[in-house]
């Protein structure tokens, strides 16, 4: 079932709310459906890996498959270095399981971009992992060439922030004003099917009001599919991470904000709860008897004295909040998470964009292909 938050005339509450302070969210987590099933499925990490598999298959039936590993155990690193340092029947194996792979997520983009809420969208954020690999990079800008061949004008560009960054910086973009008046960092979490992700969000508003510098600057990764706990045990951890972040970041002399903001997968009540696409956290998350927020309440009920305030939105579209500086020259605009799945959502922009001049493009433009070069 899509989430088309433009259809909604209110959010109805704080969390996974449409109007946040510099955006509105127009859509997030769409599922679209063909007769294969869920669309995104096309454009996620495994399906890359799909299309290198299968490419693998035809070449070993004749005996010229040029590598002599299985395809599952290939990570991002191991296919960069066969595309980079590969021979160059290696390589070539490579490049066609990129083309095959741009070709699906050309395909899968087309079909957001029919949707009301992605009809008018001009540029789309690359994040996830996938996109911080050299073969994920060729991948997106092949799909962008595609695209544009084919007449859409959408521009695709990789994230700037390490997705695992990515995921905790975007938060800051939720936090009510008041909280850079008084305060230059906030506490964020990002959970995930495979890990639990906590930390301190440094706002650095002296170098850009507009939170173009914010960075992580402490978090701690628990990879819990590794150890399979409950739900509870895995809330109770949380815990316990949030805790020790918060305590770090005062002994170091930081003025944390009583907030913490909150990416989740799936779709989220205005109370907090979990309506559905949190089947891969560990327990069951989508219970009307358990809810995430009073939960990190309960944990963490004050940060210096004061009550904590938490905001919880889906992560996809934390993610993309992360590029909110970068996406001021637009209106509208979109990110796709390739992972486990292939998140997404789209935006609009509260501001009038801030358009550069066509001399001006065309001269970052030449700086690229020089850097390219």
């Amino acid at each position: 079932m899509a989430v088309d938050t433009a259809a909604k005339t209110s959010a109805g509450g704080p969390h996974g709310a449409a109007e946040l302070p510099s955006v509105v969210v127009t859509s997030y987590n769409l599922e679209i459906r063909d007769e294969d099933g869920f669309v995104g499925d096309k454009a996620k990490r495994g399906a890359f890996m799909d299309h290198l598999d299968a490419l693998r298959g035809h070449l070993r039936r004749n005996g010229d498959d040029p590598l002599d590993v299985e395809t599952e155990t290939l990570g991002k690193k191991e296919l960069d270095a066969l595309l980079s340092e590969g021979s160059p029947r290696e390589a070539a194996l490579i490049l066609s399981a990129i083309e095959r792979y741009a070709q699906s997520l050309a395909f899968v983009i087309r079909r957001f971009v029919r949707l009301k809420a992605w009809n008018a969208v001009e540029r789309i954020v690359m994040g996830g992992g996938f996109s911080q690999s050299r073969v994920g990079e060729l991948a997106i800008a092949r799909a962008g060439i595609i695209l544009h061949t084919d007449g859409h004008d959408i521009d695709l560009v990789s994230i700037r922030h390490h997705p695992d960054e990515a995921g905790l910086v975007g938060s800051a973009h939720l936090a009510p004003k008041w909280i850079f008046a008084a305060y230059d960092s906030l506490v964020a979490v990002d959970i995930g099917g495979s890990n639990i992700r906590a930390g301190i969000v440094e706002l650095r508003q002296d170098k850009a009001p507009d939170l173009a510098k914010a960075r992580v600057k402490e978090s701690e990764l628990w990879r819990h599919a590794d150890e399979e706990p409950s739900r509870d045990e895995a809330i109770k951890r949380l815990g316990k991470m949030l805790n020790a972040q918060i305590k770090q970041a005062e002994k170091e002399g930081l003025r944390v904000a009583p907030f913490i903001g909150v990416g989740c997968p799936g779709l989220i009540e205005p109370d907090g709860s979990i309506d559905r696409g949190a089947q891969n956290l560990p327990g069951n998350w989508e219970s009307s008897r358990f809810n995430l927020v009073d939960s990190i309440r309960e944990m963490v009920p004050e940060i210096g004295g004061h009550e904590t305030s938490v905001i919880m939105h889906n992560d996809a579209v934390i993610q993309g909040l992360s590029e909110m500086p970068y996406m001021q020259d637009v209106e509208h605009w979109a990110v796709l998470t390739i992972g486990t799945g292939l998140g997404n959502a789209s935006y609009q922009n509260r501001a009038k964009p801030k358009r550069k001049p066509a001399d001006q493009k065309g001269k970052e433009k030449e700086k690229e292909k020089e850097k390219a070069g």
